[in-house]
């Protein structure tokens, strides 16, 4: 942009969204059809859609027609996280050719902004996840220990167009080490661009320094069970937020805590092919939905996802657990790992829509650049002569479909 142009509002608020969409990464690597559900060109903090679940059939042997009920299933999306950056300037700043701002007061607000959409990305895309594959805590230095991500998507019929792979800083450089001379980075290009490895094993591979660090419960290192609920319906746990139910876990330490993520295994009980419904010959991981704090006796009700379901076309599992059967977690007790992943888009879904304009501002206005909307109030302090910018976003992201994540380790 030409160092003569005016440092306007409209100005300001241009080169803001401008910089907040090429820092995003993560971000641009989900699902977007569901934002223009929030309608107009204005959205509340708080504001809530229903977004149905794929619905499953089964397939019938013979010339009898059997006419199957279809029971549909919703989640919720809402966006309900403002972010902002607030700045406040001299009106010398102010005099500043637009490249000199941009590049010294906005571009660092609004990398810190788009890391920030970025983290609530990733941590849904962890937390929601109950598919883990490798050995936690170990680096992936090659490509055949990232395999393993899209083989258990390939084992969960999960499609294999628009898979991504979502990869920490440690991982991202052991991987890298066997693509030498096949990847050369351009320092002027956005984020999106800079973050990406070639394509591997059928997924797009791109570097986050977003990719969350996951922190097990302090469950202990007793031998654990699970007990009361064993098993529901898809008709009782299909307007549930993961497809989740409840249930408890006996014998975790005294008062311990088991955090929203952790994930664990049930003996005896495998998971499923979601088309087939044949044994996939590995035992189903649940992932804890809500962080929860066990008894004295060392009780924890816990919801679990996905539900335990033994029949129908939404099957889950190929048993119910018996009463007392083992639970074994993945990776040990109050103990942090990177969580690099492999999804499909679809597996969550962003929606940033522009904000409601607030009455009695001097100066509102929003932008949509690439999808993402910023919203640039404008206020001016007279007995400091200082003028006064607040930027703010509405985000929500919802992974309604965590059946198309694993996580992945070496």
């Amino acid at each position: 942009m030409s160092q003569n142009t005016l440092l306007t509002n409209d100005v300001i608020l241009k080169e803001g969204i401008m910089h907040l969409t090429n820092n995003l990464v993560a971000s641009k690597l989900v699902n977007r059809d569901y934002e223009a559900e929030f309608g107009g060109s204005s959205a509340k903090n708080g504001a809530t859609i229903r977004i149905a679940r794929p619905i499953r059939g089964q397939v019938r042997t013979g010339a009898t027609m059997q006419v199957q009920d279809v029971t549909e299933g919703r989640t919720a999306l809402t966006v309900a996280t403002q972010l902002g950056a607030d700045l406040e300037f001299t009106s010398a700043d102010l005099t500043l050719s637009v490249d000199k701002f941009s590049e010294r007061i906005l571009k660092p607000q609004m990398i810190k902004l788009a890391n920030q959409i970025d983290l609530l990305v990733t941590t849904e895309l962890t937390n929601a996840s109950f598919n883990w594959v490798g050995t936690p805590g170990t680096v992936i230095t090659a490509p055949a220990a990232f395999f393993r991500g899209p083989n258990r998507l390939d084992n969960l019929s999960v499609p294999t167009d628009s898979r991504v792979g979502l990869v920490c800083p440690n991982d991202y450089w052991g991987v890298a080490g066997f693509l030498t001379g096949t990847y050369i980075s351009d320092v002027n290009a956005a984020a999106l661009k800079k973050a990406k490895l070639p394509l591997m094993g059928n997924v797009d591979m791109y570097m986050s320094q977003n990719v969350i660090t996951h922190t097990n419960g302090n469950w202990g290192t007793s031998t654990m069970s699970i007990t009361t609920t064993l098993s529901v319906t898809y008709a009782t746990a299909k307007d549930t937020t993961y497809l989740s139910m409840s249930t408890q876990i006996k014998n975790t330490a005294a008062t311990a805590v088991v955090n929203a993520g952790d994930v664990f295994t049930i003996t005896g009980v495998n998971a499923v092919n979601p088309i087939t419904k044949a044994d996939a010959g590995f035992l189903q991981q649940f992932v804890v939905v809500n962080t929860v704090t066990a008894s004295a006796a060392g009780l924890a009700s816990v919801t679990i996802a996905p539900a335990i379901i033994t029949s129908g076309p939404y099957q889950t599992v190929t048993a119910a657990p018996a009463d007392g059967a083992t639970v074994t977690w993945v990776g040990s007790s109050a103990t942090a790992y990177t969580q690099s992943l492999a999804y499909h888009k679809d597996a969550a879904t962003l929606a940033m829509p522009a904000l409601q304009k607030p009455q009695g501002a001097a100066w509102c206005e929003s932008r949509s650049y690439e999808g993402f909307n910023l919203r640039l109030v404008q206020g001016y302090d007279m007995i400091n002569d200082m003028s006064q910018w607040r930027f703010d976003c509405l985000v929500g992201v919802l992974a309604h479909q965590p059946n198309l994540i694993t996580r992945v380790s070496g």
